[in-house]
């Protein structure tokens, strides 16, 4: 959710960073094997970055700059560029939303219980797909789907238990 409110926000400079795993081996708190460096071969060279079928790395390679819910939101990023921070709520607690101008509306959920709310997104009258839950594709939405009405208002319902808990649409995700 960090990386999300990060790329969503306009403030300042965003960088993704990507990372590797390595052995863990934990005595006395402390990872014994904190010197280890980036996957390398028997020669000490740093092995490659391989790219699975499912997109996803090989070769200890996390790559978190291509997990679907980074991705999209470095485009959400793109498609909001240059519009205002917008339409700011918050329950008090640790569920916010805000948008970006015309361009783009995210709701975070950080609370232990469900969200559910109707908001003003700023956002032109459709259908819209879910950046975080899945993606567009063609005139298909993989996973959630957010109406929002002629008046740019939209109804969020994020559960605490969802894997992702936050929903993130932009203009260039309308259906």
């Amino acid at each position: 959710m960090a990386v999300g409110f990060m790329l969503a926000h306009p403030y300042g400079f965003t960088r993704v960073m990507s990372s590797f795993r390595w052995p863990r081996s934990f005595v006395n708190g402390r990872d014994v094997n904190d010197w280890i460096g980036p996957p390398s071969n028997s020669d000490g060279s740093t092995k490659p970055v391989t790219i699975n079928a499912d997109t996803t790395c090989g070769n200890d390679w996390v790559c978190e700059h291509r997990w679907r819910q980074i991705k999209n939101m470095v485009i959400f990023r793109n498609v909001v560029d240059g519009q205002p921070f917008s339409n700011w709520w918050d329950n008090g607690s640790n569920q916010v939303a805000f948008g970006r101008g015309n361009k783009g509306f995210i709701v975070f959920n950080n609370d232990d219980w469900s969200l559910n709310v109707t908001l003003q997104t700023g956002l032109p009258a459709g259908t819209y797909c879910d950046v975080i839950s899945g993606q567009k594709k063609g005139d298909y939405c993989t996973a959630v789907e957010v109406r929002v009405a002629a008046d740019g208002v939209a109804n969020f319902l994020i559960s605490n238990e969802d894997e992702d808990p936050f929903i993130a649409i932009h203009v260039d995700a309308k259906l």
